[in-house]
């Protein structure tokens, strides 16, 4: 039975319930174990409704806290994240959670504290997650024993695992990611003994544009030179410490990883908690001070890592930071006939006529993800329905995929609130006369979205900013377009925005 008071207690807590205190309900909330595997069952279900691309984007990282007095407690890492589920997506997650009679009528979102209970446990969501046929994040899938198992060096730390299939062999080269490309061969080729020319490495990009498969590619070549290379999640890194403290083998934790010699860190905008980034720190500084190389990957530039340290983030700009752009027409042609080739071992007569291609490629815009789903829709309508491929087939089957639906209104103040919090400034900073380049940048980013996603004139999109004139706001709509066509990253940013304002 669970306690009718929740397990997380505290300020934070009591504002995110702001001050209501639901009753009972009459149906009983079930076990730990049941709560847990509805839970999963949900993360399936609600991936399938809402899309690969929009799941990845928000709720990886969601975990089940509690579920007491009629009410589920999920938490997620930031308050940014708490903000954006509760206005779009907690709605829909009661009304699944209502639909499993597993007695809970309301939901509730928090923000994570470092080393916090979850009913499902890691292994648990592992092994729900593999027995579900919805497609998973490599970085997050527990590798199959017959292909791959979890990473580990001579020094006997346990990374986590890979996915033996994301290969340099099997990486795709374009013009938005050759550079992060060469970087990571680079690395690759330097032998034991060898002074890492660019430490560290910072990788970042937007999801589903290949970071997480450049980061794991890294791994077999570097074994095969005798050095000691670890892969890790930020979250495999926060387990691995919080475990270390509760055993008290936090020293030995400490000595593994410093024996290493070449550290990959994946997602590190996910790294929480002022202990856990101190220890991240210290371990960043060792290495890099003993001429061992790192790696770090994470979907921003370390500018914009939040809540990071600015030590930290300090050292993180301090090699080389790479980005990769978003995909251009040709490098998803390519993807896509990567794809369709390796659905033919299912398949032998499955076949997609060069005009689907260049349609596909023309459409699926966001990331390899979506890619890789149309070419898995297509592979099942031919193995089920035996139709022809032809351009009327495909767009039906990869309709939910292409965002053609009517964008929401979008009000200027939403695209002050979100741009402020994108780039770590205050609403207030945005509408004052602060002349800083961390501030006019941001500025004249939500001017020009404004003018883009609202119908409101020049002058009244001034006013809104502080009361300046039409010809400030025009400056700016300029400056930015003619940003966006040399600077492949902040166009990539500027169309990020977008969707998250029009979702």
């Amino acid at each position: 039975m669970y306690s009718k008071k929740p397990q997380v207690m505290g300020d934070s807590f009591h504002e995110d319930r702001d001050g209501q205190h639901d009753a009972p309900t009459d149906t009983p909330i079930q076990n730990e174990e049941s709560v847990a595997a509805v839970w999963m069952r949900l993360r399936a279900r609600l991936r399938a409704e809402v899309g690969e691309d929009v799941f990845n984007s928000w709720f990886p990282r969601m975990e089940l806290v509690e579920a007491s007095g009629g009410v589920v407690h999920l938490s997620v890492p930031t308050k940014f994240l708490k903000s954006w589920v509760n206005s779009h997506y907690r709605e829909k997650l009661r009304r699944l959670f209502q639909e499993q009679n597993c007695g809970v009528e309301d939901v509730e979102i928090i923000v994570r504290v470092t080393g916090q209970k979850t009913l499902a446990p890691r292994a648990g969501r592992q092994a729900a997650a593999e027995a579900s046929p919805e497609p998973q994040r490599a970085s997050d899938r527990a590798a199959p024993a017959d292909r791959a198992a979890p990473a580990a060096d001579n020094a006997g730390f346990v990374g986590s695992p890979l996915d033996r299939r994301l290969s340099f062999e099997t990486f795709l080269v374009g013009q938005s990611n050759a550079f992060a490309h060469a970087a990571a061969m680079q690395v690759a080729r330097t032998q034991a003994g060898d002074k890492p020319l660019y430490n560290p490495l910072y990788i970042h990009s937007s999801v589903g544009l290949g970071k997480t498969h450049l980061c794991q590619a890294l791994v077999q070549p570097v074994e095969d030179s005798g050095r000691r290379i670890v892969y890790l999640t930020a979250e495999r890194f926060m387990y691995g410490f919080v475990a270390a403290l509760k055993s008290q083998t936090a020293i030995a934790f400490k000595e593994k990883l410093r024996a290493i010699d070449v550290l990959v860190i994946d997602d590190v905008q996910f790294l929480t908690g002022k202990s856990i980034q101190q220890e991240f720190c210290h371990t960043l500084n060792a290495l890099i001070d003993a001429g061992k190389q790192v790696i770090v990957a994470s979907d921003r530039p370390p500018c914009d890592l939040e809540s990071i340290e600015d030590r930290m983030r300090s050292r993180l700009q301090a090699g080389l930071v790479v980005e990769m752009g978003t995909l251009d027409e040709a490098l998803r042609v390519k993807i896509l006939e990567a794809r369709i080739a390796l659905a033919r071992s299912h398949l032998a007569s499955f076949e997609v006529r060069p005009e689907v291609v260049a349609w596909l490629a023309r459409n699926l815009t966001a990331n390899g993800r979506d890619l890789e789903g149309a070419v898995n829709r297509m592979l099942a309508h031919a193995t089920l329905s035996g139709a022809p491929l032809d351009l009327a087939t495909a767009e039906a089957a990869i309709k939910d995929l292409i965002r053609t639906r009517e964008p929401r209104k979008v009000k200027i103040e939403d695209i002050q609130r979100l741009v402020a919090n994108h780039y770590n400034v205050s609403k207030s900073d945005i509408l004052s006369s602060r002349r800083t380049a961390t501030v006019v940048r941001p500025r004249q980013i939500a001017m020009y979205l404004s003018k883009a996603l609202t119908l409101r004139s020049l002058p009244e999109i001034g006013r809104r900013f502080g009361g300046r004139d039409h010809t400030t706001v025009l400056h700016a709509v300029r400056k930015i377009e003619g940003l966006t066509g040399q600077d492949l990253a902040l166009a990539g940013e500027i169309d990020l925005l977008k969707r998250m304002l029009q979702e």
